[in-house]
Formats: structure tokens, C-alpha cells, sequence
């Protein structure tokens, strides 16, 4: 098959690579050489990417999910430890998890395309994104056509970011605080509140607002998720205020109201409780206050 593959994604692929060697392919920058399989760092990764699942995904949202699903990959492990993770079978390690080449994840995206999803969703890649744009190459010169989605908890490396430029098309962040305190206490990540909003502003400056095709699905662009919390509206309004004036009013933003209690939450008094319908409510309000106005 003769495709022709974006030179950048061979210069993205040697870079990326080169930073796993020391890796500091996120915030953590914890300096282990993964190249060469050492998984001491914080995320517990090697050389290879840990698969926990691929599936045609029907519960995304409605431009990504489409008809025929979103062609998921779930990874394995994270940069981030929240306590309230609704994933941590996954994020915390999964003894079931396949651990793939680049080959064998190539083969995967080529298997969701030919199974006929709308897109391919990388799940928590941030911590392993030179794997993936290593397998990516393989994949595109053997005619992956679908658009790429980089679904990542929003705690990304501005650095990292920019190797991706022109190679993403859909960015799909969580952007979960702005309170440091709250991100030191629950996600081990002091930092995160500067971190998300100088990702989100750079996943911004890369793909713009969504754009979809006639028949609504995205082909490119920004989606934001905030994940609603307990007694957490003030966050919330900033956040969404934070978004309007420094990217776009009209960045599609997906406030999420099904928190329950997960993982270590049941340790948190204020974590304890799942989200009250009225406080979901009146976060939809204020986005419907700050983004529509």
C-alpha cells in the first residue's frame, strides 16, 4: 500500500523517544530511562504500553461516539493519582493488561478502524504518547485514515504538547481544578491548576473549537471535561470562567455530573457523598451563564 505519512510524524516519533531515554514526557519529569524498560518512575511504565482495553465505545461524547463508537484503547497506569478515580483498576495497574510493541499497537488501531468506529481514542496517554505516535507511524503507513483523539486527565507537558502539534486532531483534556490545594490533597499533583490551563491553552492554539462533518461527527478540535465535585461549584465557575477568557466562549465544554464515591474517596469526608442532583444543576447553569454570554 502506498501512503503518504505527514514527515512530522517521523520527527514527532524520533523525539518523543529521545525524551523517554530520560523520561520527561510529563510534568513529573522523573528522569528514568525507559528506554531501556526501567519502571521506576511515577506512572510504573517501561519501554512498552500496558492495553487494558479496545472497544467501540457508545458512551463518549455524541460527535466521537457517533453511530459506531469511538475506537478506544485504554491504557494502563497514569501521571495522576487521584483518590476519587472512577478508572483505578486501570490506572493503578491492571495485572491483566496486555503490554503491546509498537507493531501489536499498531495492529489494534488498524483492527478498531476495519471494525468500523469513527475515530481512534487514546485513553490516559499522556504517559506513554512516544509509544503511541511510535506505533501511530506504523499504523498510518499502513492506511490508518481516522481521526486521532488524545484523552488524557489534562496534566500534560506544555513541551510534550508541542511535538504533537499537527498531529492531533481532537483533544479531549479533563480540566479537573483549579485550587492547588485540591490538587495536592486528591490528585498528589500540586501543580496541576498552572499545568491543565497552560495544556488546555496550547491544545487550544493547535486544533481551535470542534468541527464536525454533516453528519455531526468531530473531525477536529477542542472538548474540555470537568468533572463536577462535591461542594465544589466555586471551582467549577472558575474553571468555565477561565476557559471563556482565555480560550473561547465557544470551546465545547462537557460538564460531567456522575461522580460517586471510588477508589480511596471513602477516606475524604467531604469526597464521601456522591454529587447531588441540585449541585449537578447549577453547574449546568453556570455554564449556560459563562459560556453562552
Amino acid at each position: 500500500m502506498n501512503v503518504s505519512v505527514d514527515p512530522r510524524l517521523y520527527q514527532a516519533r524520533d523525539a518523543l523517544l529521545n525524551r523517554l531515554s530520560s523520561c520527561k514526557l510529563c510534568p513529573r519529569r522523573c528522569g528514568v530511562d525507559r528506554l531501556n524498560d526501567r519502571k521506576n518512575g511515577y506512572c510504573r511504565t517501561g519501554r512498552w504500553a500496558g492495553v487494558a482495553s479496545t472497544f467501540a465505545h457508545p458512551g463518549e461524547e455524541r460527535p466521537l461516539s457517533g453511530w459506531r463508537g469511538s475506537g478506544t484503547i485504554f491504557f494502563t497506569a497514569c501521571s495522576l493519582h487521584c483518590k476519587f478515580c472512577q478508572n483505578y483498576d486501570i490506572s493503578r495497574g491492571n495485572p491483566s493488561a496486555t503490554t503491546v510493541d509498537a507493531n501489536a499497537l499498531a495492529s489494534i488501531m488498524l483492527d478498531l478502524q476495519r471494525s468500523g468506529v469513527h475515530n481512534i481514542n487514546f485513553v490516559t496517554p499522556t504517559h506513554v504518547i512516544a509509544q503511541i505516535i511510535e506505533a501511530l507511524v506504523i499504523a498510518r503507513e499502513k492506511g490508518l485514515h481516522l481521526p486521532v483523539v488524545y484523552n488524557s486527565g489534562g496534566y500534560d507537558s506544555l513541551d510534550t504538547l508541542r511535538i504533537l502539534d499537527g498531529l492531533i486532531d481532537i483533544y479531549l483534556p479533563d480540566f479537573k481544578t483549579l485550587s492547588e490545594h485540591f490538587a495536592k490533597k486528591y490528585l498528589d499533583a500540586p501543580n496541576y491548576p498552572e499545568v491543565a490551563k497552560k495544556a488546555v491553552s496550547e491544545m487550544f492554539h493547535q486544533v481551535g473549537l470542534l468541527k464536525t462533518d454533516s453528519k455531526g461527527l468531530a473531525t477536529s478540535g477542542l472538548i474540555v471535561r470537568h468533572l463536577v465535585m462535591p461542594s465544589q461549584l466555586k471551582d467549577t465557575e472558575r474553571i468555565l470562567q477561565w476557559i471563556s477568557e482565555n480560550c473561547d466562549p465557544g470551546v465545547t465544554v462537557n460538564v460531567m455530573g456522575q461522580y460517586h464515591p471510588a477508589y480511596l474517596a471513602s477516606q475524604y469526608p467531604e469526597l464521601k457523598q456522591p454529587l447531588h442532583h441540585s449541585e449537578y444543576q447549577k453547574a449546568l447553569a453556570l455554564k449556560d451563564n459563562i459560556m453562552n454570554a
